[in-house]
């Protein structure tokens, strides 16, 4: 059954991509599909049955625009950062602890900070993120924090957890 959920998800992606529904594009599709099974689906993820919830999708959907809508925001600040001409930043390493018990979970978080502006995931070890920050505005780690990973984690832990 594994197999078969991976081998569904690889399509969906493709035929996302390639927006084709004709006959020849499914079947090149159905193809690489399965090839990509044989050789990477014992590598899917464990809990695989957590794909099947469609509860899960739903928090997904509500995701996508409160991740845009983060990453336009910083867009701006980092913006105005950059044309300010007292150069407002305040560089640094900061440590957030997340509540997200899944690896596929922490990853989703790490990218969602790396990918918005002004952030950049340098390492993750167990449940700690270790975040190159554009401008720290507070040194207590609860305010960082929630800042930080606050506004991704409790969507992601309801997605993967």
């Amino acid at each position: 059954m594994r197999y078969i959920v991976f081998f569904l998800i690889c399509m969906v992606v493709w035929v996302a991509f390639t927006f084709n529904l004709s006959l020849q594009y499914i079947s090149i599709g159905a193809v690489f599909s399965l090839i990509t099974t044989i050789f990477f689906g014992k590598n899917f993820v464990p809990g695989w049955k957590k794909f099947l919830n469609p509860v899960r999708y739903f928090w997904a959907i509500i995701y996508i625009p409160i991740f845009l809508w983060e990453c336009i925001k910083a867009n701006f600040d980092v913006a105005y950062r950059v044309i300010h001409p007292r150069l407002l930043i305040n560089p640094g390493i900061v440590k957030v602890k997340t509540k997200i018990k899944t690896d596929i979970g922490k990853v989703i978080l790490a990218n969602s900070i790396t990918m918005t502006p002004g952030t950049l995931t340098i390492d993750l070890i167990g449940d700690t993120l270790y975040i190159h920050w554009i401008y720290i505005s507070s040194k207590n780690p609860a305010i960082y924090s929630e800042k930080i990973a606050g506004r991704f984690e409790k969507y992601i832990k309801r997605i993967f957890d």
